[in-house]
């Protein structure tokens, strides 16, 4: 095998030109694969991000509802139905909804407003940086994340606002909770959501249920659907599902995603094919006198495959750290790029796969070789 390798690795190098351009096409296909794969890892957790930070055992939601940002409205009866409910120790209202901000100077622009009821804190700010929860049950206080700031027209904690010609004075400050759809998240106590949105009192978009200790979930989910019409229950897995499905595959975004992965996997699969097919053309009458001197196919196989194998480990190494540049480069932005190990295990089997797929057209064109014509050179 040691020899395999050393014919391998001579065969690879003898042309540094033809090598660099394989490994070019190999890490541009990785690269552009990690980058869709990324962007979908990345949209995935985003238009979720309220699902995954909300404390809730059960979603209690209007029938047909498709995703977190759906603005549906249920009444607040069927909040004390829920209750009454065993087992149920909470159903927390949130109220969401889009609004215009206005500005000091009289600009305005729309704004996402999410409402929870603090002190249960069921959809609450996270990452805070300035400010606390207890300041949002004050009067006209508000939570903004600071990545908003140039786009709201503030600087910081104290600054103020409009909302539905309302007054909204920032108190609280996070860092990182970006939207998916660029429109800044605005968080404040639930009965001032109603009245920046214009939800009627006693309305609500979404009760989240909190259960006792050692209460199935299964069977309060079945009471719950029983007792109240119209509504559903999910859990928070099943409300994740539902949203990506959503924002994923029934608005496009997630299709553009994979064709973008497949048409890099295309492209380097065809230039890796092109550049090993011609190297071992080149090499026909060496491989020609390999197979007079007795060589079996099987070693010959052997080489090819080895060569394959140095091109995925040396492409995918170099598309690796760049992976690990572009996830540090968007980590701020609004779509950031994520690459998870899970991820980093199938490229790396992708870029495997890839290669030595490449090679079964270096290896049919070996298989035509007649050792016989190593005595006509």
């Amino acid at each position: 095998m040691p020899l395999v390798f050393i014919l391998a690795f001579r065969n690879l190098f003898h042309d540094r030109l033809r090598f660099i351009a394989t490994v070019i096409g190999i890490v541009f296909s990785i690269v552009l694969v990690t980058v869709q794969m990324g962007l979908y890892l990345g949209f995935g957790r985003m238009v979720t991000t309220m699902i995954d930070h909300a404390s809730a055992d059960l979603w209690i939601m209007p029938q047909g509802t498709k995703c977190f940002e759906d603005p549906s409205l249920l009444d607040a009866r069927e909040r004390y139905r829920a209750l009454s409910i065993n087992g149920v120790a909470e159903a927390i209202p949130v109220v969401i909804g889009f609004a215009d901000w206005r500005m000091p100077g009289g600009a305005t622009t729309p704004v996402f407003v999410v409402g929870s009821d603090l002190r249960s804190g069921g959809l609450q700010p996270w990452n805070l940086v300035e400010g606390r929860i207890e300041a949002l049950s004050t009067p006209k206080a508000v939570a903004v994340d600071r990545s908003y700031f140039d786009r709201l027209g503030i600087s910081g904690i104290g600054a103020t606002a409009e909302i539905r010609q309302q007054l909204v004075r920032v108190a609280v400050v996070t860092n990182g909770i970006r939207s998916f759809t660029t429109t800044p998240f605005v968080f404040m106590d639930v009965d001032r959501a109603r009245a920046h949105t214009g939800v009627p009192s006693g309305k609500a978009t979404y009760f989240l249920v909190r259960l006792s200790p050692n209460t199935d979930v299964a069977s309060v989910r079945r009471q719950i659907l029983s007792n109240i019409s119209d509504v559903e229950v999910l859990t928070p897995a099943e409300f994740r599902e539902r949203s990506r499905a959503f924002w994923l595959f029934s608005t496009g975004a997630g299709a553009a995603l994979f064709a973008g992965a497949l048409l890099g996997v295309i492209v380097g699969t065809v230039i890796v094919a092109q550049t090993l097919y011609s190297s071992t053309k080149e090499h026909l009458n060496e491989f020609a006198t390999l197979r007079a001197m007795g060589s079996s196919r099987r070693y010959i196989y052997a080489v090819i495959v080895c060569q394959a194998l140095l091109n995925a480990i040396i492409g995918f190494s170099i598309a690796a750290l760049a992976g690990e540049a572009i996830v540090k480069l968007t980590a701020a932005t609004a779509l950031p790029i994520v690459i998870t190990p899970g991820l980093t295990i199938g490229l790396f089997l992708l870029t495997v796969v890839m290669c030595v797929g490449s090679a079964i057209a270096a290896i049919i064109q070996v298989t035509r070789i007649d050792p016989v014509m190593v005595f006509t050179r």
